[in-house]
């Protein structure tokens, strides 16, 4: 157990949600541990982000400094038709970056030892005193708050609420990323400088550029990230789009390199009927799509006791708020400045926040729930949503 002087943080999940709890969480004096139950270098996840203002604010309240830009800036909002006319233009400048940029940045500010691989939360217990964590390795942990900050799946919110599960909303997103160079010079005269839509009857892509695999912002090393929104049934279509090329059925998405064959060649025609030909371009030269379903989650309370949830384990937005990095962000800035108001009342600290972050968490999910419903044509109540 940490002293007064120095309260320990067990955070579960070191995804995104996790390290932005705990670079925010060290820069108030908490010392910290993450527990990731991969044990592996967690790499190349969820494609492009559009920077959002609350991750920027937690990077500098962390003190999480970079070396160069953190995303590739566009200038316009385009659509276009079927045949690659641009019916819209919009003057709409923001920057994109991905998932690997925002994890490297904050992965290279933790000392060694932060991060532990390879441990899988098994059960907790928390009383007035503390709150102990069991992992699977056999290893027992003790801190003055655990943090679930392991998604969609979350295991510390399974047994904080169990029977509570992520929705699924009828539809996924299908995903790639392409290096600049491989997209052919007459979609990429036309894609270029742009975050670019096409909207079908029932289906929606979108594409913007992010930095390169190696992070880098610069012309020629960047990649094309597009997302195009499908409609699956709940059920048996789906368990087999989830169901990977060796066999293996996957709860939420497939990664890159895991799509079975047979759906990879039904992307890449579908692509051929439905879409622009620079968009149909983009498909095809991606060498590993990746598909995810879209899920629905909130939950009653983010806070119980000595336990909290934060990011995609408490609420999971559609994609089309931009908003679930930013979520994760405000959620683990928000909770350290109500930390720092309040040393040593913790009970206090997690009562202010969570009421402020349980009602952005509303407001966010609500607001993608009808945007989605809206560009995929789904007419149902809430309570026709479909369990995964």
């Amino acid at each position: 157990m940490s002293t007064p002087s120095t309260p320990r943080a067990l955070i579960i999940g070191g995804s995104l949600g996790g390290l932005f709890t705990a670079t925010t969480l060290r820069a108030i004096g908490w010392d910290v541990t993450v527990f990731e139950r991969s044990p592996h270098e967690l790499d190349s996840r969820g494609g492009g982000i559009v920077l959002q203002p609350d991750v920027l604010d937690a990077l500098r309240f962390a003190g999480v400094g970079t070396s160069g830009p953190l995303g590739v800036r566009s200038r316009d909002r385009i659509y276009l038709d079927r045949d690659d006319a641009v019916i819209s233009r919009r003057y709409m400048p923001q920057t994109q970056t991905s998932w690997n940029m925002l994890y490297g940045v904050m992965r290279r500010t933790l000392p060694d030892g932060v991060v532990q691989a390879g441990e899988q939360l098994l059960r907790f217990e928390a009383d007035e005193s503390g709150v102990v964590a069991h992992f699977a390795s056999g290893r027992v942990e003790r801190g003055d708050l655990l943090i679930g900050a392991d998604g969609a799946g979350s295991t510390v919110r399974r047994q904080l609420m169990p029977g509570l599960e992520p929705n699924y909303s009828g539809y996924v997103a299908w995903r790639g990323l392409v290096d600049e160079p491989e997209l052919p010079a007459s979609a990429a005269a036309l894609l270029d400088d742009s975050f670019v839509f096409q909207q079908g009857e029932g289906h929606l892509l979108l594409e913007y550029r992010v930095p390169g695999a190696d992070l880098s912002t610069a012309e020629g090393r960047r990649r094309w990230n597009w997302v195009w929104y499908r409609p699956v049934g709940a059920g048996a279509p789906l368990a087999d789009l989830l169901t990977d090329a060796q066999g293996r059925r996957h709860a939420f998405s497939l990664p890159p390199g895991a799509l079975r064959a047979g759906l990879a060649a039904e992307l890449r025609d579908a692509a051929a009927h439905l879409l622009a030909p620079s968009l149909q371009a983009l498909v095809a030269a991606t060498r590993e799509p990746f598909v995810q379903a879209i899920l629905d989650l909130q939950v009653p309370r983010m806070a119980v006791g000595r336990v909290v949830l934060v990011g995609d384990a408490a609420f999971v937005p559609r994609p089309h708020t931009a908003g679930s990095s930013a979520k994760a962000a405000a959620n683990a800035l928000a909770l350290a400045r109500a930390l720092q108001a309040h040393p040593g009342d913790l009970a206090t600290a997690l009562a202010g926040w969570q009421q402020g972050q349980l009602r952005e968490g509303f407001a966010m999910t609500e607001w993608g729930m009808d945007i989605g419903d809206r560009i995929m044509g789904l007419e149902r109540s809430r309570e026709m949503l479909q369990p995964v």
